[in-house]
């Protein structure tokens, strides 16, 4: 197990200790197509009421995505990118006490979700789609969550996986992390995510959650999401068959448990309520004192 060093992230309305215990990161896909929840909160008032009760079931934080970035998925353009997010973003400002992170690879989206009252930039392409991000994220002095990810949503899971993939996330970290602190971003105000799903193997999603460890020594707090997806959908087939999306809490379970112990300081899950249950357990094994 190892310890988690103590970082502050500092938002608009608060600042966010990380590393005292797990931070769970509620997903809002406000899409159409996304692989878990597509469609279910395309609705704005769906889309609401969901985010409410997620912080209702303890999330720390809730995750805005507009565009869809499952293996094989297709671009959309920043306007209705923003068509989808602005409504419920603008819906959740007067109700919704915990922060907001806007998730999404394009400047101008990010920009007018802070204007519209997210505190946070979560990119998922670590800066290589649009670099401009990093100065919106100096300019406002918020956070910026900077994810790996190999190749590109729509061919990820078919160009060549790496065959060093910790190497492979470290470089392509480092090279982000580069763009932004020569933008401006505070190094207090970067997160970092190994991108689990995101251009790796389903062996190699394991090995990166098994040696986080080594990004940890990078020196940023860590977020990791790997709340149903593929991997674990392979892991636990049943007749040949992936198991579907809802079928893998329990697997997604496991692989936060595995991800706390290994140093991650926010989880990022669909299954509020119960990966809730499983940090609050998994911090008291992170902190416990051995016995004498």
């Amino acid at each position: 197990m190892n310890r988690r060093k103590l970082f502050r992230l500092k938002l608009n309305s608060r600042t966010l200790v990380l590393g005292e215990r797990t931070l769970v990161m509620g997903v809002l896909n406000v899409t159409p197509d996304s692989f878990s929840d597509g469609g279910k909160f395309l609705d704005v008032e769906s889309a609401i009421e969901h985010a409410l009760e997620m912080e209702c079931a303890g999330a720390d934080m809730l995750d805005i995505g507009g565009e869809s970035t499952r293996p094989g998925s297709a671009g959309i353009s920043s306007k209705e990118e923003l068509g989808r997010v602005l409504p419920v973003l603008q819906g959740l400002r007067c109700v919704l006490k915990i922060p907001i992170s806007i998730d999404t690879q394009k400047s101008e989206v990010a920009l007018a979700a802070l204007d519209a009252g997210a505190e946070i930039i979560n990119d998922i392409s670590g800066l290589k789609n649009d670099a401009r991000i990093a100065e919106v994220a100096a300019r406002r002095g918020v956070p910026l969550i900077l994810m790996h990810m190999r190749g590109e949503p729509g061919t990820m899971q078919k160009a060549p996986f790496a065959r060093d993939v910790m190497k492979d996330v470290l470089q392509g970290l480092r090279k982000s992390l580069s763009i932004a602190r020569k933008a401006g971003v505070a190094k207090s105000q970067l997160v970092l995510d190994p991108g689990i799903g995101f251009g790796k193997s389903f062996a190699q999603n394991y090995e990166l959650l098994q040696k986080l460890p080594h990004l940890a020594k990078l020196g940023y707090p860590l977020l990791v999401g790997t709340s149903h997806k593929g991997f674990l959908g392979a892991t636990l087939a049943r007749e040949g068959k992936p198991a579907p999306p809802e079928k893998r809490i329990w697997g997604t379970a496991a692989t936060v448990t595995a991800s706390i112990l290994n140093g991650a300081h926010i989880v990022r899950v669909h299954d509020v309520a119960e990966m809730v249950q499983v940090s609050k357990v998994t911090d008291c094994l992170l902190h416990s004192k051995k016995s004498r």
